[in-house]
């Protein structure tokens, strides 16, 4: 099991449950990391941490202060930002419990934890509000003083876990009325072809798991053909047909959703079909309108 990031309590009234917090993302995620050279001779950028008086400096010899005035400093020591959390700064205090659908995800951080008890003596607690919250299918919402910031965060069952999520706080969120998309008009069939689309393409069991990084797997196909002196042959794309304008878009797309799904001869595949009856008609005779066009221009 990874090292633990953070630990305190969760605490539901006067019910506290010591807890440890494991990050629930890789750290190395399997990114390729490209590092900064020197183009004249590749040598590697490096930064490097200077003492104007001595020179460089190790890690282990920089320490934090707070600029009184103009190259005056106190020196803080982390065991003393430690004494200063009270037991109540050291928990994360549910005050709050939401049903899951309440929440917008824009206020998700994308800073997600996994708790788990502290010990025996919080097996049993954990077990008991764990399963609670699992029955009532509700999440809580509360504060907790973590990584030397107050932060929202957001305790929820998952499977037999509890798992925590930084949340953005509201004021920090920019309003959605400063993003407004302006006035449409949108046709009844092009809304029920758009409906028709989305049916057709909602997966009956969904697979988050079917989801890879193929950019990934690109890139380190690049730096192996780089280092055997290969030549990285890209594969040719899929052709995109020509649409002219919205309606064919929508009816092209609903044609291949119906093809993809035609051998489960599910309802959405069947009203997909005839949906896009038409398309292959109405396409070219928007081609043409628009060659016509072209050419008397």
């Amino acid at each position: 099991m990874a090292r633990y990031s953070w630990k305190g309590f969760l605490r539901l009234s006067l019910v506290s449950v010591p807890v440890q917090a494991f990050n629930a993302v890789e750290s190395d995620d399997g990114r390729v990391a490209l590092h900064q050279l020197h183009d004249k001779d590749h040598s590697r950028i490096r930064y490097v941490k200077v003492c104007p008086q001595h020179g460089e400096v190790s890690k282990d010899e920089i320490v934090s202060g707070y600029e009184v005035s103009k190259d005056e400093y106190v020196v803080i020591d982390p065991s003393e930002i430690e004494a200063l959390r009270t037991p109540a700064e050291k928990a994360i205090t549910l005050d709050n419990f939401i049903d899951p659908d309440s929440i917008d995800p824009v206020l998700f951080s994308g800073r997600s934890y996994y708790l788990m008890p502290d010990g025996e003596a919080g097996a049993k607690p954990y077990a008991v509000l764990q399963r609670a919250m699992a029955k009532q299918k509700k999440w809580g919402i509360g504060q907790a003083v973590m990584f030397n910031r107050e932060h929202l965060v957001l305790v929820r069952p998952l499977d037999d876990l509890l798992s925590l999520a930084i949340l953005n706080y509201s004021q920090a969120v920019r309003s959605v009325d400063d993003y407004q998309p302006g006035e449409a008009t949108v046709s009844g069939t092009e809304l029920q072809l758009a409906e028709t689309l989305i049916k057709a393409s909602t997966a009956k069991k969904f697979d988050i798991g079917r989801y890879k990084d193929e950019y990934v797997h690109k890139m380190r196909a690049l730096i192996e053909a780089k280092i055997e002196g290969r030549e990285i042959v890209t594969p040719p794309g899929e052709e995109e047909p020509v649409v002219v304008n919205l309606m064919d878009a929508l009816r092209a797309s609903v044609a291949k959703a119906g093809k993809g799904s035609a051998a489960s001869g599910s309802a959405p595949a069947r009203r997909a079909a005839k949906a896009a009856k038409p398309a292959k008609k109405l396409a070219a005779s928007h081609r043409q309108v628009a060659a016509k066009k072209r050419k008397s221009s």
